[in-house]
């Protein structure tokens, strides 16, 4: 049964444009553009035009006229507002996939400066995270970090904090402590938990916008609907998309 997935596109840029080529057939793509821009998008994709195009994306996929959303180069702000007041949460939790330079692939949470900042928040992220990497065929070891090592007791309040979170973490949810050794982790384990929403960010950012990775996109995991929120700076949105059409797979089955 095929798939139905809406993409933001806010213009036509290149980036929505080499997505629309790439997926191809092996989506239904629905671009949710501005008015006035359906003819800039080519004839092989559906465009709806709306005044507010992220509420458009956000209404079709909570009535189901689309099986998943991928934000596309929509205004962040604008969209998650929008996606929040109609699921009807105060906050937004997501966890990326993301993959370094090598190929080695990994689920990253939190990546929202405003997300993962108490120990249950934190335990959500492993459980969720362990339900998508085996959805993905990822290990479902879960390495969760703090802000040095064992041995840095003491050097500061902040980070023996981050190191009795991620210990209780572990011990609560039987992910392991890896304390600061990214570098330990990435490919061994499916799921890395980061300190918090600010070291996550940026841990992100470091990957795929200096460090030659890739970001496919970070699904919203605490809502029904399936939401792949991207980054505007993406080169496209083919990885997003296609992600997205996995989740509607997956939760179809």
């Amino acid at each position: 049964m095929p798939v139905t997935v809406g993409l933001g596109a806010a213009s036509p840029t290149e980036s929505i444009l080499s997505t629309v080529r790439a997926v191809g057939h092996e989506v239904d793509l629905v671009l949710f553009s501005q008015p006035g821009t359906a003819g800039s998008f080519g004839d092989a994709v559906k465009v709806i035009e709306a005044e507010q195009p992220e509420e458009a994306l956000v209404a079709a996929l909570t009535d189901g006229r689309i099986d998943a959303a991928v934000r596309g180069t929509l205004p962040a702000s604008s969209t998650l507002k929008a996606l929040k007041r109609v699921a009807g949460v105060d906050q937004l939790e997501r966890i990326a996939l993301l993959e370094t330079a090598d190929g080695r692939l990994f689920l990253l949470a939190p990546v929202g400066v405003d997300e993962g900042w108490t120990v249950t928040e934190k335990m959500r992220f492993v459980e969720r995270g362990r339900l998508i990497a085996r959805n993905f065929g990822l290990p479902e070891k879960v390495a969760v970090l703090s802000g040095g090592r064992l041995g840095d007791v003491g050097r500061h309040p902040t980070v023996d904090r981050s190191m009795a979170d991620a210990e209780l973490v572990a011990r609560l949810t039987g992910a392991e402590h890896a304390e600061i050794l990214i570098e330990d982790v990435v490919g061994r384990y499916g799921m890395i938990l980061a300190p918090d929403g600010i070291s996550g960010n940026l841990i992100f950012r470091t990957l795929t916008f200096l460090g030659a990775g890739t970001g496919h996109g970070a699904p919203v995991v605490n809502i029904d609907d399936i939401f792949v929120d991207t980054s505007r700076a993406s080169a496209n949105y083919t990885n997003a998309v296609m992600l997205a059409k996995s989740l509607a797979e997956f939760k179809k089955s």
